[in-house]
């Protein structure tokens, strides 16, 4: 008989300075508004969970590491589950890359795959780093219920490797600050349970 492993992610909750590309070279620590946001997502969504695992950016792994000393659960942070890099956007709005670059901006909002920041992480290749360390997740946390606390870009990818999407659909997700849903995975393969 297949064990069900559940695996709740939660977002990051706001990091000071708002919202910006704030990728997997900018690290930000949680502002207070963004602790409020995570202490009630996880309130309004409690669980059962044996484990958390974290993205090493201070964002998740502050949130993370007081959870589990609040709940004396094991945490495990993985590397590879930074944000994507977004290259010469890193800590840059929106809004100033649109007031210096609006084409480029635009280009990029069309076609997210072959229109990326200059030195930014590679679509593809984040994708495949984020389903290799969710493939592993799976295997390590086999019929537990764990919680893993990463980012928007990291949770798009998830969903779209689950649900086969092309790249450039994974963008069309939008995932806020503080927000969770729970993946299983049993013989019936993987599933996505939005909260």
């Amino acid at each position: 008989m297949t064990k069900t492993t559940t695996i709740d992610f939660l977002r990051h909750g706001e990091p000071v300075g708002g919202v910006m590309y704030r990728g997997g070279g900018t690290d930000h620590p949680l502002s207070d508004t963004g602790w409020v946001q995570m202490k009630q997502s996880v309130q309004k969504n409690p669980a059962n969970w044996s484990a958390i695992v974290s993205s090493p950016m201070l964002r998740c792994k502050d949130f993370a590491n007081y959870l589990a000393n609040q709940k004396s659960l094991p945490i495990e942070i993985i590397e590879n589950l930074r944000e994507a890099g977004y290259g010469s956007w890193e800590g840059r709005t929106p809004d100033e890359i649109r007031a210096d670059s609006a084409q480029e901006y635009w280009q990029f909002i069309a076609d997210p795959v072959n229109s990326r920041p200059e030195n930014a992480e590679p679509l593809d290749v984040f994708t495949q780093r984020i389903k290799e360390v969710l493939m592993q997740v799976l295997k390590d946390y086999e019929g537990q219920h764990i919680l893993l606390v990463a980012h928007g870009a990291v949770s798009r990818a998830i969903l779209g490797v689950i649900l086969d999407f092309p790249l450039a659909s994974q963008q069309l997700i939008e995932i806020p600050f503080a927000g969770m849903f729970r993946v299983s995975k049993d013989r019936k393969g993987l599933r996505i349970h939005h909260f």
